[in-house]
């Protein structure tokens, strides 16, 4: 196995790692640092959308979207991602990169931009088309085990297989996506307690994505820790279209430890805590909806 092939092996690996550090949600500076092989420094991104580090001959490592990108970027209907070439000249290097990942079946990273520096990537994705009129490649995504099976260079894969596994990302991408923005939004802090540390906090939505008025919309989600997550969900707490926190009433009789008296009894009554943009407070109707079915529940 050649040396590019043995970088491109150790980024996998390392993104899995950080992948589960930061709950699948990476940094720029992370991702601009990234790490050392064998005594060499490997940066995953860079200031261009397709990224080849200096240490690679001619093809890329990865490619990258922005949330602020001229292009329309990212995974469509048909279960494919589309990614625009560099620029307009077919020939320019970067896209004459991506090229030739297609001919030899080399698989890239593809990072997906939620919000200003926070990404969330998929690997290993493909090169499988060229369009030179939209000026556009398409590319899949294939299974992690798949590739290690058969080698980092795989052969053309299943397409029902890639189509789904490129269509579960989309679902993924929607998720961190509504994370990201409702703990923005409420500047990473948990709505009825204040806890301000990000990784035991969860985006609640208000109305269930499953259901038809369940958009996944900052206005119909909560930051929520993770055991007022919990209690939210199962309608231990409850909230007013006013913005008041209510506690169900035999929980307030209950005598237990701290966690119930502290993190559950004392908030009853209180006002969440909400976000300085008016656009991107709870919806009062959904928050009634949700309320009368906390009601019932009681």
């Amino acid at each position: 196995m050649n040396r590019e092939a043995q970088i491109r092996l150790a980024v996998f690996k390392w993104l899995e790692e950080q992948c589960a550090l930061y709950d699948d949600v990476l940094p720029w500076s992370l991702l601009q640092h990234g790490f050392r092989f064998h005594g060499e420094q490997i940066a995953l991104v860079g200031q261009q959308g397709i990224w080849k580090p200096k240490v690679f001959e001619s093809i890329p490592l990865s490619i990258r979207s922005s949330p602020q990108a001229a292009y329309n970027d990212g995974v469509t209907d048909d279960g494919f991602l589309h990614y625009k070439y560099r620029g307009t000249d077919p020939n320019h290097r970067e896209n004459v990169g991506l090229r030739k990942a297609m001919v030899e079946r080399v698989p890239l990273v593809y990072f997906h931009g939620l919000s200003t520096g926070k990404y969330v990537a998929a690997w290993p994705v493909f090169i499988i088309g060229e369009d030179r009129r939209s000026l556009s490649f398409t590319a899949t995504l294939d299974d992690k085990q798949q590739v290690q099976n058969e080698g980092l260079t795989s052969e053309d894969g299943d397409s029902s297989r890639r189509r789904y596994i490129t269509a579960s990302f989309r679902v993924r991408v929607h998720q961190r996506a509504f994370r990201t923005r409702v703990l923005e939004a409420y500047r990473s802090q948990c709505a009825f307690c204040k806890l301000r540390h990000a990784e035991l906090l969860d985006a609640a939505h208000i109305i269930p994505d499953s259901d038809p008025h369940g958009e996944p919309v900052v206005s119909n989600g909560l930051s929520l820790c993770k055991i007022h997550h919990a209690a939210y969900d199962r309608h231990f707490i409850g909230v007013t279209p006013d913005y008041q926190i209510v506690v169900r009433e035999d929980l307030l009789s209950e005598i237990d430890g701290p966690m119930l008296r502290h993190g559950i009894q004392e908030i009853h009554n209180r006002r969440l805590i909400l976000p300085s943009k008016q656009a991107e407070r709870p919806d009062r109707e959904r928050l009634a909806l949700r309320f009368e079915q906390f009601r019932r529940a009681i």
